[in-house]
């Protein structure tokens, strides 16, 4: 039967939480492994953010093919209100009139390829495969020199975030991986002494 309480006898919020997140199901075990597939359901989103973007960058690349660099950078720095006296913007100018449509192309291949490596890491983290963890690991600790580079080069906040963003992912996958893997032995042992 339902009993109303006085509103000084409900019990807060916070200790209802509590208790909802401790009530299951009769017989139902809990997931050991809930919280590992959100973490690399997290990592694939940021993977498939990563491909996406890399994407577009193929694009605009493809997009400046047989058109005047140079004239496309002055009017961005015009519109963004930068005088073209800045060292800066000298380097940016510079770097557009160096661009040919070669190096477009060689650079919309170069992001398609890697945008496909993020999208196949994304797709196996969020399906839980255990190539993608390995793919995942690797691919972040090759790009960690580079990163240390640009570090050495001159720290800024960014360049801190990205190598410690970096290195908690390759860390983290090392650890998932070790973790499944005793987690497989451990299921053999069982299996062997069973039988």
């Amino acid at each position: 039967m339902f009993q109303c309480l006085p509103v000084w006898e409900m019990p807060a919020a916070r200790d209802t939480l509590r208790l909802l997140a401790f009530m299951r199901e009769p017989g139902k075990k809990p997931d050991p492994h809930l919280r590992q597939r959100r973490v690399l359901r997290a990592v694939a989103a940021f993977e498939f953010f990563k491909g996406t973007f890399v994407i577009v960058m193929g694009i605009c690349a493809l997009a400046l093919v047989h058109k005047d660099t140079w004239l496309i950078a002055e009017s961005l720095l015009a519109l963004l209100h930068i005088s073209t006296d800045h060292r800066y913007a000298q380097v940016f100018l510079d770097f557009a009139d160096s661009v040919t449509d070669a190096r477009l192309w060689v650079a919309a291949r170069i992001a398609f390829a890697y945008a496909i490596l993020r999208f196949t890491e994304g797709y196996g983290l969020w399906r839980g495969r255990t190539w993608a963890e390995w793919v995942a690991c690797i691919s972040g600790a090759l790009l960690l020199p580079l990163e240390v580079r640009e570090l050495l080069r001159g720290v800024t906040f960014i360049r801190c975030a990205f190598l410690i963003g970096n290195v908690a992912v390759v860390l983290y996958m090392i650890y998932i991986i070790q973790a499944n893997r005793r987690e497989r032995r451990e299921r053999r042992k069982a299996a062997s002494a069973s039988t």
